[in-house]
């Protein structure tokens, strides 16, 4: 006869799993990391082997640290993540990508001292770091701090660095200069104790730019300058997001006034916190799932933001923001500023990627050129603002040297790429090195390619490197090539902001990493012998069946327009070199 009792029924039940979920939840109950900086400089005291692994597997990131992968990625690892190595990364917010002289000078020292000499600007308008040590994270943390930055809530469940328009203030078509809301919302939210255990980041970007040059629709909440009669407010959005899931942000039926937008801004951030739900499943934890899973409407959200604010917002204009047509929204070359005289002067950083030396550089060139102010971009380049008319073409030359360049290709300038397998424990795929090797192939090959092209590359689902968002989006992944496993990318087409603004459509196609530049140039041959008068590659993509342009990936169909199109070229570099 079996044993009943309630004591034999306890005893045979193995213990549950913890979830990473519930392991989150729990350790964020415990313990503000933003309190506990202190356990932080004693691991420094202690050394690397000191660090408690709460602290490498949640804390850090509320303090913009993470750990710095082995270089091999997620294959290196097990369940999911890479090895961590004994080295830390840094992500330093800088909010609305503002940035004086000294604070960049500040950086490139640190940059030189602690981080081997490499910096990069991310797509939220931060600098990142590599390479730090435990013993250098209280270091680099109080040289910040001395500079009026910080790296606190750059990563984490947190408010992330609030983005805006890099040339806010300064550009002739704004509506509103938005960058004094834009702090605003970081100096009130981003590092407030009342926000720090939110059920997943959240991401706000602020913009009076026509151009929506910060991508609002893949923010958590979005405002865009929109005109009422004489009357200038905001259009709001929520529920942006990329990852393995895109899902464009959703328009609120309201008009906000100025006065009211960081109320609401605040009121969607309280909401979000409420959500018990969730919190249950880290990977649908996003604001968007309340839309995508959880039946919320636009009219439920506003409905819900009215409750906390305790007022009724202004219904919305029945015309939406008139988005300028297809064109470049990086401010990047030289743009006349509204300030009679001056101008900005954008310079394209390949991948974001920069030495010390030439951040360093940067700042001398800001004051020698400028008045010492710089802005950050969401497309990894720099801006050196409030420089005289007479002046840029001697800036220009400077930053041309540095190999920082103002006039470059449209396959140059319309580059993205995330970390990567060479520090990301997520990644599955190298980038940086293989984007800039990418960009170098395709000059080559289409030199005069004659449309803006966002070619963006990612490591793994994630999507840190935007490539639902790119016309051509590439998705890390591994293959077998002559018995061995090699990197390889998942191509994805079609996928815009602004105007055009949807998703890019998976193509259900896969190549080995040094045949990807002979695949897009098949591609985008056929682009430029089968489009019609005026017809840009985003109308092209769209009208384009994915059968046919995966066999002009793949080289198996030639259509009969592309016989007298000039013959495929042969790379000529490995990836990397």
């Amino acid at each position: 006869m079996s044993d009943t009792t309630p004591e034999a029924i306890v005893s045979s039940h193995k213990p549950v799993k913890e979830t990473k979920a519930q392991k989150s939840e729990r350790l964020k109950l415990a313990k503000n990391p933003w309190d506990a900086w202190d356990e932080v400089r004693q691991f420094a005291k202690e050394g690397r082997d000191s660090v408690l692994p709460e602290w490498t597997g949640l804390y850090f990131k509320w303090w913009g640290v993470y750990t710095q992968g082995d270089g091999l990625g997620v294959t290196g690892g097990t369940a999911g993540e890479g090895k961590a190595s004994e080295y830390f990364m840094m992500r330093i917010g800088m909010p609305n990508g503002m940035l004086t002289s000294n604070q960049l000078r500040v950086i490139a020292e640190l940059t030189k001292k602690y981080a081997r000499n490499l910096a990069d600007i991310t797509t939220r308008q931060n600098i990142q770091l590599h390479w730090l040590t435990i013993e250098a994270l209280p270091e680099v943390v109080d040289a910040l701090t001395a500079v009026g930055l910080s790296p606190k809530g750059a990563c984490g469940d947190v408010v992330r660095n609030v983005t805006g328009c890099p040339l806010a203030g300064l550009h002739h078509h704004e509506l509103v200069d938005a960058s004094p809301l834009a702090l605003e919302i970081a100096h009130k939210l981003t590092a407030n104790p009342e926000f720090y255990n939110l059920p997943r980041k959240f991401k706000i970007s602020v913009t009076g730019c026509p151009e929506w040059c910060s991508y609002p629709e893949i923010n958590d909440v979005a405002l865009t300058a929109i005109q009422r009669g004489d009357e200038i407010g905001y259009t709001l959005r929520v529920g942006g997001g990329l990852s393995t899931e895109p899902h464009m942000a959703v328009r609120i039926p309201a008009f906000i006034k100025q006065a009211e937008a960081y109320n609401v801004v605040e009121a969607v951030v309280r909401i979000f916190r409420e959500q018990q739900d969730l919190r249950e499943n880290r990977t649908r934890a996003r604001i968007k799932y309340l839309f995508m899973r959880h039946g919320w409407t636009a009219e439920s959200m506003l409905e819900a933001i009215e409750e906390k604010l305790g007022y009724k917002l202004d219904a919305a204009p029945a015309t939406d923001e008139h988005l300028l047509d297809d064109i470049y929204r990086d401010h990047i070359g030289i743009t006349s500023q509204r300030q009679p005289g001056l101008s900005s002067v954008g310079a394209s950083v390949l991948n974001g990627r920069l030495s010390g030396d030439q951040l360093a550089k940067l700042a001398e060139l800001s004051d020698k050129y400028g008045n010492g102010q710089l802005r950050a971009t969401i497309m990894q380049n720099i801006l050196l603002v409030n420089v005289p008319d007479r002046e840029t073409a001697a800036l220009v030359i400077e930053l041309n040297s540095l190999g920082l360049h103002v006039d470059v290709s449209a396959f140059w300038r319309g580059a993205i790429a995330c970390t990567g397998t060479e520090f990301c424990k997520l990644a599955i795929a190298e980038t940086k090195g293989f984007s800039k090797w990418l960009v170098s192939e395709m000059e080559d090959r289409l030199p005069g390619f004659d449309q803006q092209i966002k070619l963006h590359v990612t490591g793994c689902t994630n999507s840190c490197g935007q490539h639902w968002i790119a016309d051509i989006g590439l998705e890390g992944k591994k293959i077998k090539k002559d018995g061995q496993t090699v990197d390889a990318f998942y191509f994805c087409v079609g996928g815009a902001v602004g105007k055009y603004a949807r998703p890019a459509r998976a193509l259900g196609y896969r190549a080995a990493a040094d045949e990807v530049p002979a695949a897009i140039e098949r591609m985008l041959r056929a682009y430029l012998l089968a489009r019609t008068e005026g017809e840009d590659l985003r109308a092209y993509f769209a009208r384009t069946d994915d059968d046919s342009l995966r066999a002009q990936l793949a080289g198996t169909v030639i259509d009969p327009v592309e016989r007298d199109a000039p013959p495929v070229g042969a790379g000529r570099h490995a990836p990397g070199e």
